[in-house]
């Protein structure tokens, strides 16, 4: 499947979406927390994927996964540290302060790229990811307090997600570029395979409820298998920053469904952040349709 630039933004904006019902989701838990949380949301994206993958590539995909390529490990590594650290964050800090924490992903990204691809980045990007950074320090700034030691654990371990999440999109930027015919999506269900192995001894004994159980089997298939499998075809034809940078609309989604879904209201500063987020994201990808046309 090849995407055209503006179907691969649009895809890219629905799975931002699916990723941000996270936080609303994990805020209707009855009795599951932290590793539990993440073993569960892990374990059911693999029996997700298990389905998903052979109807969509056919019976003999797991035959073709590159299994000695380290490439596709590292790529899996990269899904592991973000499915684990996330949930993590989620169940120690509010949803504002994680989702806020894992928008310099851009930044990030930025740097990687110019570091391992030599990307020569349009200054209209540099601008947005700027402006967009300065909208996420705004809202950062408002939300974390630096007294509360949970809440400051909760961000350095959602920290790991936006380094982890850079180092995937470089990674499946820098093995297309060296025109190796490696399939990274496989790599999504050894990621969750991963997190579901390491979290499993951290878990027991278990005390969700069959409820918590739906509410998390929703996440493994909407939240996480579906959308992570459709942001790797969307790295494909987007550059690893421009991704990062619509990824940020995860987090003025996701403040959105928490407020509206569990009462987890923003602060006016959130508001004013999230704006500047979308206004940088709008004037990018408005900027680079015009020179597409010229």
């Amino acid at each position: 499947m090849q995407l055209r630039h503006g179907q691969a933004v649009w895809l890219m904006v629905a799975v931002t979406l699916m990723w941000s019902i996270a936080g609303v989701v994990t805020r209707q838990l009855e009795h599951a927390r932290s590793f539990e949380v993440t073993f569960w949301r892990s374990l059911f994206t693999v029996l997700s994927l298990v389905v998903i993958l052979p109807l969509w590539q056919g019976p003999g995909v797991f035959r073709r996964i590159h299994w000695r390529s380290g490439w596709f490990w590292l790529s899996s590594l990269c899904w592991s540290v973000m499915f684990t650290a996330f949930m993590v964050a989620l169940t120690l800090a509010s949803v504002a302060n994680v989702l806020i924490t894992m928008s310099i992903g851009p930044l990030i990204t930025a740097l990687l790229a110019r570091i391992a691809l030599h990307h020569r980045l349009p200054l209209r990007t540099w601008l947005a990811i700027a402006a967009a950074g300065a909208g996420i320090a705004w809202m950062y700034g408002s939300q974390v307090s630096l007294g509360n030691g949970r809440e400051l654990i909760g961000a350095l371990v959602a920290l790991c997600v936006p380094i982890a999440g850079a180092v995937q999109w470089t990674v499946d930027q820098r093995s297309q570029a060296h025109g190796e015919s490696i399939d990274l999506v496989p790599s999504v269900l050894a990621g969750a395979a991963l997190s579901t192995l390491v979290t499993l001894p951290l878990a027991v004994p278990f005390a969700a409820v069959p409820r918590d159980i739906a509410w998390l089997g929703l996440l493994g298939l909407v939240q996480l298998a579906i959308p992570c499998v459709l942001s790797v075809l969307c790295a494909r034809v987007l550059k690893a920053p421009e991704v990062s940078l619509l990824a940020l609309l995860e987090v003025v989604f996701g403040i959105a469904l928490a407020w509206l879904g569990a009462n987890e209201a923003p602060a006016p500063t959130v508001l004013t952040g999230g704006s500047v987020v979308i206004g940088a994201l709008l004037i990018n990808e408005w900027l680079a349709w015009r020179e597409r046309r010229v």
